[in-house]
């Protein structure tokens, strides 16, 4: 059991990234279904509803218990705040295009591709979240 406890604080950041991550994914599906069921919204509207509520799930909980940065003041909250949107902004804009690029042009099976992609957004936010958006102020 102290092996496993060992892996967990050594790689503390790391698995509470995941952690944190399936917890945004969750919210995400539960409101985008409830939005789209029990408000009867369009799959649009509830789509854009849910991955908003979900980034700013993401931002607080990688802010407070991921990256542990402590400075909630208003300036740094909200540099913080546009960088980690842009920077999820920026991976759906990745994403999408490695989407077209591997289904469309090179004919690969969109399963495969979109965990492959999946794989690649979550190394692309998890580093931009860690060198630029919460790097640590000295």
């Amino acid at each position: 059991m102290s092996h496993l406890v060992q892996i967990y604080t050594k790689h503390r950041e790391v698995w509470s990234y995941l952690f944190f991550g399936v917890l945004t994914t969750l919210i995400n599906y539960i409101v985008y279904f409830v939005c789209l069921l029990a408000f009867h919204m369009h799959y649009a509207t509830s789509n854009l509803i849910a991955w908003i509520l979900a980034v700013l799930f993401a931002f607080i909980t990688n802010k407070q218990y991921v990256f542990n940065s402590k400075n909630w003041d208003f300036h740094t909250t909200l540099r913080e705040c546009w960088q980690f949107i842009s920077a999820r902004i920026l991976s759906v804009i990745i994403e999408t295009a490695l989407l077209w690029l591997f289904i469309d042009f090179f004919i690969c099976d969109e399963r495969i591709v979109k965990i492959f992609t999946n794989i690649i957004v979550v190394l692309i936010n998890y580093i931009l979240s860690k060198y630029v958006i919460f790097k640590l102020q000295t």
